[in-house]
């Protein structure tokens, strides 16, 4: 327990960091796809059958800061056999000895539950997530909801959320390393964030001080050699590493039971 409260004390403080330097990522995003309207969007599912390229924009050219020790690039995203395969891999970039993989939604969403199916991989130093964020480049208040896998000791799921700016609500909960795909889902209503896996409630978080405005959605894996309090420190023979993505959704608050993996399709899910 008190290692849990600890890696969750270091986050507080270089989090901010990690979440500033994000900040900086979707402004350069955000300049490179001004011609693609950025307001809410509706539901979709998507099976990444192929890279959908009007819904997904794949970051590539640039790292959010220093502590990422790889570089986004195109290379590292692909769709093949029917997943989106999101790879970290010592092939440098630029400046940086590794280079990582990452996908954002053109389209701002809002209320509604957030869906993917994947398989994840822990190493010391790597951050693999699924989550939503809009910011000070959208001259937005910072909103974010996090599903983040990490590994600083043993594989651990890290859940928080930002509202303009405040992060201190990060949970910590041990995962096994099963090599295995899972569902995650968090539904997100007006005062209201659920995170679930494999359709099993896993928190439930309610209150004043949580995402309002729209978000982007993202799925992405990275590595650092400087918060290392936080993750640990990447080690190169670790590498390569891959992020795989069976199907990503998203569903409006209010539709319900769009497509028979969803989390809406389940008995005794209790949504508006």
């Amino acid at each position: 327990m008190s290692e849990t409260i600890h890696i969750c004390e270091q986050y507080l403080v270089q989090g901010m960091t990690l979440h500033l330097a994000r900040s900086s990522l979707v402004g350069i995003s955000l300049l490179i796809t001004s011609g693609v309207a950025a307001e809410e969007d509706g539901s979709f599912f998507d099976p990444f059958d192929e890279l959908v390229k009007s819904r997904w924009f794949v970051s590539s050219g640039w790292a959010n800061g220093d502590h990422q020790s790889c570089l986004w690039h195109k290379d590292r995203v692909k769709v093949e056999d029917g997943k989106l395969l999101l790879s970290l891999t010592d092939h440098a970039k630029k400046d940086r000895q590794f280079s990582c993989g990452e996908i954002q939604t053109h389209a701002r969403l809002g209320y509604g539950t957030f869906e993917a199916r994947m398989k994840v991989p822990y190493a010391r130093g790597m951050n693999a997530n699924m989550f939503t964020f809009i910011g000070p480049p959208q001259d937005r208040p910072h909103n974010e909801i996090d599903f983040e896998f990490i590994a600083p000791n043993n594989p651990v799921l890290q859940t928080n959320v930002h509202f303009r700016g405040d992060s201190e609500n990060t949970e910590l909960i041990a995962r096994p390393d099963d090599n295995a795909f899972h569902d995650y889902a968090f539904v997100w209503e007006p005062g209201r964030v659920r995170w679930f896996i494999d359709g099993e409630l896993i928190r439930d978080l309610r209150g004043d001080a949580l995402p309002n405005e729209p978000q982007k959605m993202y799925l992405s894996l990275w590595s650092t050699d400087t918060l290392v309090s936080w993750m640990g420190k990447f080690d190169a023979a670790s590498a390569p590493q891959e992020l795989e993505v069976e199907w990503a959704a998203f569903t409006k608050l209010g539709q319900s039971c769009a497509f028979e993996q969803s989390l809406l399709c389940r008995d005794g899910i209790d949504v508006p």
